[in-house]
């Protein structure tokens, strides 16, 4: 093989790279060291900021296999019967939550799942969670929450007492305390948890009829977890390891992929708010059904060009997919693209791992490194063709919106937008109904992960969950009460 000369970042071959020039062989650098400073310079900007939350992350590379027509349901090009047995290529991250690039693979924290599906039509970001809830219904209190998860703002030490505080403050907080202090709040690996995308998303076909549904990523490694003790044990970058290792070994982690599915009738007759994000849909009333595999088979070349630049954002829809009323996922529309224009710059959907592979066609200009990575397949934006829209070249080939992509409009009733109190919601209920089908092993690692924590929390916050308990199941008051004293 033909050896490769080093360059400079402008492509001039270097002589050598392990001297300086210096005024003599004991003098001082000259400032005509560019090669040197131009290592120095990029060296100073190698790091981006980092991720508020799911910072820490693990991604690769796989296949969707669609095995149920959807047809009935959407016209999204990659549900439909001619696509059946067929691979839509995916880029999937795992992540913890909470913590920052530098916090432990085994934290008890939900982990992100999210998928990125190259269609067709676009990108189509799944953005879930390893869990089918949330600790808030409405956006307003995010920063507040994730602010109560972070370290203490003056030690930079965990603070379990502010984590406590916050849930006590925010009932609707504890469906989704029950399962992360339950035994599945530390997973053995990102292949041994279930996915989910947690919001109510949903699907329209050529007909103008919407459905409601939610997204069910079952393991086929089955669920397997670890005790705050076992934890404790485990390398702080095990999770990242095992998915590498995995992968590269062969072994080819995969989950059955099921949806549930609503129309808008039962939607509005349905006993709970589906479009709220701390509840679940019974499967009794809403049975999932399976629509296809996906499989992860390759792993990234370079973890900072692929995995840390991935952005993803349920904003990234395809025709016959969209939305829902879900106060946190319009958050979620606005809050995630934003952050990756905040992290890596207006054009990031130029980079590799978050360009469409099909073509991009639109009249977005200029901006921070624009055409840094063409897209992968389309005409290069930065072109010298017509940037706005109308115009009198659509018959030159100048791109145009196409009205059968026009999505039906969503049907909220007759509803008043307002601010609208939630606080007073049946916030027990389904978090009781969990309790009662855990048996007395879980019970028990639930309620003493939680005590382990409520006892640095001040005597007004013990009480407040306490009560929370008692209204979810007396049982679960009962045996936190017993550990905390």
């Amino acid at each position: 093989m033909a050896q490769k000369d080093l360059t400079t970042s402008s492509g001039a071959p270097i002589a050598d790279d392990n001297n300086s020039v210096t005024a003599g062989k004991r003098g001082p650098l000259t400032f005509d060291n560019f090669q040197l400073f131009e290592k120095l310079a990029h060296f100073n900007r190698e790091r981006i900021p980092e991720r508020v939350i799911h910072a820490r992350g693990t991604g690769a590379y796989g296949y969707f296999k669609l095995e149920k027509d959807l047809s009935d349901y959407t016209i999204a090009n990659f549900l439909q019967a001619d696509k059946l047995g067929k691979e839509t290529k995916v880029f999937v991250r795992f992540s913890t939550v909470g913590g920052g690039q530098d916090s432990n693979d085994y934290a008890r924290d939900p982990r992100g799942f999210s998928i990125k599906f190259y269609t067709e039509e676009g990108n189509y970001d799944l953005v879930g969670n390893n869990t089918p809830v949330f600790f808030l219904r409405d956006p307003q209190k995010f920063p507040d929450f994730v602010h109560s998860q972070k370290k203490h703002p003056q030690t930079n030490l965990p603070n379990p007492a502010a984590e406590f505080e916050f849930w006590a403050n925010h009932p609707a907080s504890l469906h989704q305390i029950t399962i992360l202090m339950s035994d599945r709040g530390i997973p053995l690996s990102y292949r041994h948890m279930h996915g989910f995308s947690s919001h109510t998303l949903s699907l329209w076909n050529n007909k103008g009829e919407r459905f409601w549904i939610k997204w069910h990523l079952r393991t086929d490694q089955g669920i397997k977890t670890l005790t705050n003790e076992e934890a404790a044990k485990m390398p702080v970058n095990g999770n990242q390891a095992d998915l590498v290792n995995s992968i590269a070994n062969g072994d080819f982690p995969s989950w059955t992929v099921q949806l549930q599915i609503m129309t808008e009738k039962e939607a509005n007759e349905y006993h709970i708010n589906p479009f709220d994000l701390t509840k679940v849909w019974e499967y009794k009333d809403f049975p999932v059904i399976n629509i296809g595999k996906l499989v992860l088979n390759k792993n990234v070349d370079n973890y900072f060009a692929e995995t840390e630049q991935a952005a993803f954002s349920p904003s990234n829809i395809v025709p016959g997919l969209s939305t829902s009323p879900d106060k946190i996922l319009q958050a979620r529309l606005l809050a995630y693209p934003d952050a990756q224009r905040h992290r890596l710059g207006a054009n990031y959907n130029q980079l590799k791992v978050n360009s469409p592979e099909c073509p991009v066609n639109n009249n977005q200009r200029d901006g921070n490194m624009a055409g840094m990575c063409p897209f992968n397949k389309g005409d290069n934006p930065q072109s010298s063709g017509v940037n706005f829209y109308p115009n009198d070249q659509v018959n030159k080939g100048a791109p145009s919106p196409n009205p059968k992509y026009l999505e039906p409009p969503m049907d909220l009733g007759h509803a008043i937008a307002d601010r609208y109190d939630t606080m007073e919601d049946d916030n027990f209920t389904q978090a009781g109904k969990l309790f009662g089908i855990m048996s007395d092993d879980q019970k028990e690692q639930l309620t003493s992960n939680i005590a382990g924590c409520l006892i640095f929390a001040e005597k007004s916050v013990q009480e407040r969950m306490l009560a929370q308990f008692e209204a979810a199941d007396p049982d679960y008051r009962k045996r936190v009460e017993s550990k905390l004293k």
